[in-house]
């Protein structure tokens, strides 16, 4: 490309949008990337302030901006249908989900790509459901052209699978084990049961049933493996995770024969969370320990592991462990999850 006077541009094709800005009313390409400029153009450039414009000049081993960020586009997502971008635009593309699911980023790739200065590329965080339709990323080139070989660089520290992709979280059989001597005495209200059908039925899981239980660590493991003989993908066990002598539930979990992750997690609410796996007939079915806080917290640890367990990820506990940087909830009094920072 070469730089030109406004004036002296008639008959040239501008190779990059020029955008118009009234505060309020306007904001948007005024002439796009291709325009061939006219006399009555002129004035128009010059009034949004370009006395100068860049007309496009291909030279071999540089990119004009779109087409280093459909680059950026392609390293992002590939050609996953699972997802849709729209078309360049002054150097950049947005990228949105075109199916429900769980979000997957490569953080190491992304850091290297964004370290390689002169591009960018912006996300959601990860690890987190999406609705079709929800902005994933944006894209952007910083200069107007750029070398082809810091465009090939990016495409070598991404590798060979995109930095981005969703999966399909399927609609699981689970069954509710609620614990504890009052509950199952009928001296208080069960509220576990009703606040985690609430959380599964978003997506869309069938709940096989619930058994309301004593503190008895035998009928607790019975329980459990009662539901997997039934086809239980998932098992929910609520209530007795404290460390109250009384509080039965952990070791229930551990008499299954399941592999237990991580007995505890640094996110409040949901401290006492236990995760673990139950190996079982050639098959391997989650069995969550959920502590107290479910029942009245808007937000907590289960939010956050519940669609990855969903979308078929097998955790380990140094995923449980990162969790402590934005593991804190604040407790707004609107909540605004997933778009703040609890689990970020």
């Amino acid at each position: 490309m070469k730089l030109i006077a406004t004036k002296d541009a008639v008959g040239h094709v501008l190779c990059h949008d020029i955008t118009r800005i009234i505060p309020g009313v306007e904001k948007g390409p005024v002439f796009k990337k291709g325009h061939i400029i006219t006399q009555e153009d002129i004035p128009v450039l010059l009034d949004v302030g370009k006395e100068h414009l860049y007309v496009w000049e291909k030279t071999k081993g540089m990119l004009h901006e779109d087409e280093a960020a459909e680059l950026l586009r392609e390293i992002c997502m590939g050609d996953d249908a699972g997802m849709r971008a729209s078309a360049p635009s002054e150097g950049k593309i947005e990228i949105f989900a075109a199916v429900d699911g769980l979000l997957k980023l490569d953080r190491e790739k992304l850091l290297a790509v964004n370290s390689l200065g002169e591009m960018m590329i912006a996300t959601i965080h990860g690890d987190l459901p999406v609705k079709a339709g929800e902005k994933l990323a944006g894209t952007r080139v910083i200069p107007l052209v750029i070398e082809e070989e810091k465009m090939n660089r990016a495409k070598e520290v991404a590798g060979n699978t995109p930095i981005l992709s969703i999966l399909p979280i399927p609609k699981v059989r689970y069954g509710l084990v609620t614990t504890g001597n009052e509950v199952a005495a009928g001296r208080i209200e069960d509220k576990f049961g009703p606040t985690l059908r609430r959380k599964m039925e978003a997506y869309g899981a069938e709940c096989l049933g619930q058994v309301i239980l004593p503190d008895d660590r035998e009928r607790i493991t019975a329980a459990i493996h009662d539901f997997v003989r039934q086809g239980a993908e998932l098992v929910l066990c609520s209530g007795g995770m404290s460390v109250d002598p009384d509080d039965k539930t952990p070791g229930a979990i551990k008499d299954t024969g399941a592999e237990i992750i991580s007995y505890g997690a640094p996110v409040l609410p949901g401290a006492m969370f236990l995760l673990s796996y139950l190996h079982i007939e050639g098959k391997t079915v989650p069995v969550l320990g959920l502590p107290g806080c479910i029942m009245y917290a808007r937000r907590t640890i289960f939010d956050l592991v519940l669609p990855r367990v969903l979308a078929g990820e097998k955790l380990r506990a140094e995923d449980l462990a990162k969790y402590g940087e934005g593991g804190l909830c604040l407790n707004c009094e609107i909540c605004h999850f997933p778009n703040c920072g609890f689990g970020k």
